[in-house]
């Protein structure tokens, strides 16, 4: 017959098995938090999603209200975007500009004249005549006139210098403008396309613009701030034409062109929506009613210029009737989806709240075991009982690490 299980062999037995449950309990715990990890960044997606969607839902009324408001054409806009140009006297964006309008089939096949791309006033457009105008304010004149050319050959061919470093006038842009009655003053500035660093993250294959995959700004809470719009990049709208110009590299005006001029420039609705995002925002915005917040976090206050050379309003609807009733569908299908995963977290938070209370318990009752007089006495009696190691402050399936003694 089997002889009774000594005191000491009882104490043993019943702190592992108090010490097994509360590992067990910790893993619970390491679980759920690790389904609530998950689902949020599920939610999270889901709103990005959603971001997306209203802006171009945003961006199709938009459009659909200008072409139902306003007689003017896209032809006819850049039309006056070029007139603007023309009429910048003494520059060198006005020579080329004339040279290439006026005097096309002269200076086609010279090869300073095919290198010359355009002019950044004319390379992309907007679809609102605010924004138009507060990018152009944002950029300057100098930079709305700046040429922009494909190589650096063709940056070197628009000016030459003799042995001295003076600049010749009868050669490059400057001679250019004297064959036709036209004098250059003052500098002029110039992008190299193949100079210039491109955006380094990822464009946005499924999007006929190739737009630029920038993460937006967000509250604590996940969603977008008031009056966020987009990015100012982004915003930009590129002919067919400009968006098969890509560099030797094989990057197109948006990521590196438009990149550089505006980076992370975010665009609101308006001044106060601004006000209220400036924690989010690091390199600058502007709004549709003209607020300016440069880069370096200065504040251009006062009236807004009525510059003269502005980006064309391009009236162009982007998405068909069809695309928009899809668009409108799969908002609703993300909501729902969202509620759903809402849902989940809050069971899951309940779960998590009852395991920990009951981890609680158990560990308090582990410690009230481990400290009862009789076993304290016992301890003192018996050398061979241990005493094992108190749960420490992040205990959650962490392993035991008390060995028997000897």
């Amino acid at each position: 017959m089997a002889s009774p299980p000594l005191p000491s062999q009882i104490v043993e037995f019943n702190c592992k098995v108090m010490e097994e449950k509360l590992k067990s309990l910790g893993l619970k715990v390491n679980q759920h938090d690790e389904n609530l990890r998950f689902l949020k960044s599920e939610i999270n997606v889901i709103e990005e999603v959603c971001v997306d969607l209203a802006i171009k839902l945003g961006n199709y009324h938009t459009s659909a209200t200008a072409v139902a408001t306003n007689d003017t054409s896209t032809e006819e806009a850049e039309q006056r975007t070029i007139r603007s140009i023309l009429d910048q006297d003494k520059t060198a964006a006005a020579i080329v500009c004339q040279l290439k309008v006026r005097y096309h089939e002269r200076t086609s096949h010279m090869p300073l004249m095919k290198d010359i791309l355009g002019f950044i006033a004319t390379l992309g457009k907007v679809n609102d005549d605010n924004l138009s105008r507060v990018l152009a304010e944002y950029l300057g004149m100098d930079n709305m006139l700046a040429l922009v050319c494909k190589t650096y050959d063709g940056v070197k061919g628009l000016e030459k210098y003799d042995k001295d470093g003076i600049i010749d006038k009868s050669s490059g842009v400057h001679g250019l403008g004297c064959s036709v009655g036209k004098f250059l003053d003052g500098r002029f500035t110039v992008f190299c396309l193949e100079n210039l660093r491109p955006f380094s993250g990822d464009v946005n294959i499924d999007d006929p613009q190739r737009k630029l995959i920038l993460h937006r700004p967000r509250l604590p809470g996940g969603e977008s701030p008031p009056g966020f719009l987009d990015f100012a990049v982004n915003m930009i709208h590129l002919d067919r034409v400009h968006l098969s110009c890509l560099t030797p590299s094989g990057h197109g005006l948006r990521e590196t062109l438009f990149y550089n001029l505006f980076s992370h420039l975010q665009v609101y609705k308006a001044r106060a929506d601004i006000q209220c995002a400036l924690p989010l925002i690091n390199d600058g915005a502007v709004s549709l009613d003209g607020g300016i917040l440069k880069p370096n976090g200065s504040f251009c206050l006062g009236y807004s210029k009525n510059l003269e050379v502005k980006f064309p309003v391009s009236l162009e609807v982007s998405s068909s009737p069809e695309n928009i009733v899809e668009m409108e569908e799969q908002v609703k299908l993300k909501k729902w989806e969202k509620e759903r995963l809402l849902e989940d977290m809050k069971r899951e938070e309940d779960l998590l709240k009852q395991v920990k209370e009951l981890y609680s318990k158990k560990k308090q009752e582990l410690m009230d075991y481990l400290t009862h007089p009789s076993l304290t006495q016992m301890r003192c009696d018996s050398p061979t009982i241990r005493s094992p190691a108190t749960p420490g402050s992040n205990p959650f399936g962490a392993k035991s690490s008390h060995k028997r003694q000897s």
